[in-house]
């Protein structure tokens, strides 16, 4: 790895002017994806755990609790 220092004008070490390589990835992120399916799984997940934790508090199912108003 080859680690480079650059000086401004007045001969002070510059760290923070180092120009940081990009990842770029090859592999499309449209479609399904890995990153997709996982991403998905995860919404699913928190959406699941939200309608369990709101039949606890309120006592009815998510239907019913939706139709309430």
């Amino acid at each position: 790895m080859k680690i480079s220092s650059n000086f401004d004008e007045q001969s002070r070490l510059n760290n923070f002017a180092i120009a940081h390589q990009m990842y770029v990835s090859q592999q499309s992120q449209f479609g399904f994806t890995e990153y997709a399916e996982k991403l998905n799984s995860r919404l699913a997940m928190i959406g699941f755990v939200f309608l369990v934790v709101l039949e606890v508090l309120t006592g009815h199912g998510a239907i019913s609790f939706f139709t309430s108003f």
